[in-house]
């Protein structure tokens, strides 16, 4: 499952969203599992979220086969379907439905969340003075708040504990902030975040009101239509269809992989090497290899017990 911001801006077709979802029809068990963005992929020589961009730019409808191909070579699973969307298609099929109902698990605000459309505003500043910003930005994300220098390009965003209800423009603001103040703050919060508002929306979907309702199925069939690509044949569409609805409440486990919480003595599979190994921030196995990634993503998708490093 691929999530791209879409438009025309810088990094439009980069997948900030990556979920590898394992679905066992005879256990009734479902897995989803949320990679990083920035994990590098080796058989790409670059971050993970760059394959589907990679693979457009050789050809059209390349970016899936690479992406599935990256993905697979990560976790050493087969992928056997690829499904993504852009976020404008995310927003409208949330407002389709009637939004969403989410749990916010804590408190969080957010002081540097992009406004789409704003990107390279300058914000009065030179030519020169944005370019030696961007070019410290590029090798150290995060150091300089971006409020602090263009404060015309972010918004700030704020949620508060507990159930709320979200439209899509705020489910996708949910789901995509990543410089939030505390534990939020981070890929790995965002991932949970993620999963989180995806098992929302298929709740939704697959609702009474909105399978019994034509108008609304219509509609959402050419939302899906313009905002989607995906390599699952139209005559595989009934089988896929009947396969949720048969999973319906399964127990569905959610996976990330980060780099453990210190502080509560957990430990992660990766790690941030220095920034001149790699030439920009990224994220690689602890271990060196992905063979401890490989066998954790095994055990979870087979076993209820599994321990990192074990």
């Amino acid at each position: 499952l691929l999530g791209i911001a879409g438009g025309r801006h810088e990094g439009a077709t980069l997948t900030d969203t990556i979920i590898f979802a394992n679905i066992d029809e005879e256990s009734k068990k479902a897995v989803l599992v949320s990679i990083p963005r920035d994990l590098w992929a080796p058989v790409i020589s670059s971050k993970v979220n760059a394959a589907y961009e990679f693979g457009e730019e050789k050809r059209k409808g390349g970016g899936l086969a690479l992406a599935k191909a990256t993905v697979s070579d990560i976790l050493n699973q087969p992928v056997h379907y690829a499904f993504r969307i852009d976020f404008s298609g995310f927003v409208q099929v949330v407002d389709l439905v009637g939004g969403l109902a989410i749990d916010v698990e804590r408190t969080f605000d957010d002081y540097n969340y992009p406004i789409p459309g704003n990107e390279q505003d300058s914000c009065g500043k030179s030519e020169e003075e944005v370019k030696a910003f961007e070019a410290t930005a590029s090798a150290t994300p995060s150091v300089i708040p971006l409020r602090d220098v263009f404060p015309c390009r972010v918004e700030h965003l704020h949620f508060d504990k507990g159930p709320t209800h979200m439209d899509g423009e705020t489910a996708l603001k949910y789901v995509r902030s990543r410089q939030a103040e505390g534990i939020e703050g981070t890929d790995f919060a965002r991932s949970r975040r993620q999963q989180k508002v995806l098992l929302a929306l298929r709740d939704k979907v697959f609702s009474a009101d909105v399978l019994l309702n034509p108008v609304k199925l219509i509609q959402l069939s050419q939302t899906f239509g313009r905002s989607i690509d995906s390599d699952i044949k139209t005559d595989e569409y009934d089988d896929f269809i009947k396969l949720a609805q048969k999973m319906q409440g399964v127990t569905i486990k959610n996976v990330v992989l980060d780099q453990g919480d210190e502080k509560q003595n957990r430990p992660g599979l990766l790690i941030n090497p220095p920034i001149s190994q790699y030439g920009a921030w990224v994220l690689t196995p602890r271990t060196g290899d992905f063979k401890e990634i490989q066998e954790y993503v095994t055990c979870e998708l087979t076993r209820d017990d599994c321990v990192i490093g074990k």
